[in-house]
């Protein structure tokens, strides 16, 4: 019988993350474990954790980090939990904590994951120009990043609702980055493990203005750019044409700023697809 722990890291959760918790309670879903990670919550927020763990029900576990130590620190610290537990599950299925992913969205990825158990699963948004911009920046800066390695299609690179193969799992406790960086390289080293990834569209959903998010646009991206360059090269060389486009010009202000809030940003290059990639083994 397949079984899937769900995993939920967090950060000075809210009333939402108490809402979510029973709402996957009462799911039909193969939900074995839930697991909660804290990551370094401040005081006033510990309160929401208490409630969890006074919620009697066995399949509820919480963890704290003493201190925050990033989200990608989070998703391996409950990793390994699951990895430690008597009875493995099929794979875990990680959650935001803030309210954008729904019950059903996940027993949406169940399903597919399970009929497809090897896969790395993600539940994939769709982005339209009234997704706030830290995220449409964010998921433009790496989806052709992704593409290009993976060979793949990958539409939406952040989301955090995926469902991993412990198989998968196993190799991902050992990866380096503790914050937004471990999630993206999760994607760029799954061709590696011949992990595939599959797309399960699933509601945007975004609550003021994503204001609960805490990816920080600049050190982030910086991050996740570094992550990208080091895998490059590894054993990568580039050739062909790279062609560069700034965010302020006409087209990619539409796609990127979006004159968010009547202010341009930085000028941003974005890498086309004009670019090949060879290894060893050819281009690819």
């Amino acid at each position: 019988m397949q079984t899937f722990g769900v995993l939920i890291p967090a950060l000075n959760p809210d009333q939402k993350l108490i809402d979510l918790l029973r709402q996957l309670l009462v799911s039909n879903g193969p939900i074995s474990t839930i697991l909660i990670v804290d990551d370094g919550s401040d005081a006033a927020h510990q309160l929401i954790f208490k409630q969890i763990e006074r919620m009697p029900d066995p399949r509820l576990h919480v963890l704290h980090h003493d201190h925050n130590r990033g989200k990608g620190a989070a998703l391996k610290t409950g990793f390994q939990f699951y990895l430690d537990q008597a009875t493995p599950a099929t794979g875990i299925a990680t959650m935001d904590s803030d309210g954008q992913h729904t019950v059903a969205a996940l027993e949406k990825c169940l399903a597919l994951a399970g009929q497809r158990p090897d896969d790395l699963v993600i539940g994939a948004r769709k982005f339209t120009e009234d997704i706030p911009f830290r995220s449409r920046f964010g998921n433009l800066l790496t989806d052709g990043l992704v593409r290009l390695i993976t060979h793949q299609t990958i539409s939406d690179t952040q989301t955090g609702l995926r469902v991993i193969p412990m198989s998968y799992v196993q190799r991902l406790v050992s990866f380096p980055g503790e914050r937004f960086e471990f999630e993206f390289d999760m994607l760029l080293e799954a061709k590696k493990y011949h992990v595939t990834i599959s797309e399960q569209p699933i509601p945007t959903i975004y609550l003021d203005g994503n204001s609960s998010s805490h990816f920080r646009v600049i050190r982030d991206s910086i991050a996740i750019y570094s992550r990208f360059l080091k895998f490059s090269a590894s054993g990568f060389v580039f050739s062909g044409h790279w062609f560069v486009h700034f965010a302020n010009e006409p087209h990619w202000q539409s796609r990127v700023a979006g004159h968010h809030g009547g202010h341009d940003y930085c000028p941003v290059v974005v890498c086309y697809r004009q670019l090949s990639v060879e290894s060893p083994h050819g281009v690819w």
